[in-house]
């Protein structure tokens, strides 16, 4: 990394700031400390941040050899005016909240179910080992672009395509479904193709 170039910086985002988000956060900053193409740095924040992190993504990344978290959630309004080379929305909530961040370089929907959600102590865990390998897998594809020679349209389309490329085949499906559909709706009812009738 050259001497004079800062670290890339990457926030990520959730309703609560409880657990999605300090996730993400805790893997991009321990796993870019030691990114040989360069330093980034993960920084988090959520739409309604709650009173503390809660105590499965503590747990969690603990068990994965992570060190202990600060406590205490952020809210998005503690950070606007920051500016971010890349601003990763994690959930329904945050990205209705901020379809696009006002510091934001570049910016992802990388939305994820919410393992708070699940019931029993069990399930729950089950829930966030989850959701901490589905980030580390898309923020270890991340960390591997040249991000720094990115341009802002390919940053964009570079880390949405980590993201869309590892859901699972259904949902896949589902998101080329919604995406056509909406393509359909944007096209001129002049360049669409129309079925010659039927002789009689």
């Amino acid at each position: 990394m050259s001497a004079d170039r800062p670290p890339f910086r990457i926030l990520a985002i959730c309703q609560t700031n409880a657990a999605r988000s300090r996730l993400a956060e805790a893997i991009i900053s321990t796993r870019g400390l030691k990114r040989p193409m360069g330093k980034v740095e993960g920084f988090s924040a959520g739409v309604r941040p709650i009173s503390s992190v809660n105590e499965y993504t503590v747990v969690t990344l603990q068990n994965a050899g992570f060190g202990v978290i600060p406590r205490a959630t952020r809210a998005l309004s503690a950070v606007e005016g920051e500016t971010f080379d890349l601003v990763i929305t994690l959930c329904e909530a945050s990205d209705r909240a901020c379809p696009r961040f006002a510091g934001a370089r570049a910016q992802v929907r990388w939305l994820l179910p919410d393992p708070v959600q699940s019931i029993t102590p069990a399930t729950v865990r089950v829930a966030f080992s989850d959701c901490f390998d589905a980030l580390t897998k898309r923020i270890n594809a991340l960390l591997r672009l040249p991000l720094e020679s990115l341009s802002a349209v390919e940053l964009e389309v570079s880390a949405q395509a980590i993201h869309d490329e590892l859901l699972a085949p259904a949902e896949r499906t589902s998101l080329s479904v919604r995406g056509h559909a909406t393509e359909s709706l944007l096209t001129p009812v002049a360049n669409r193709h129309v079925p010659p009738p039927a002789h009689r």
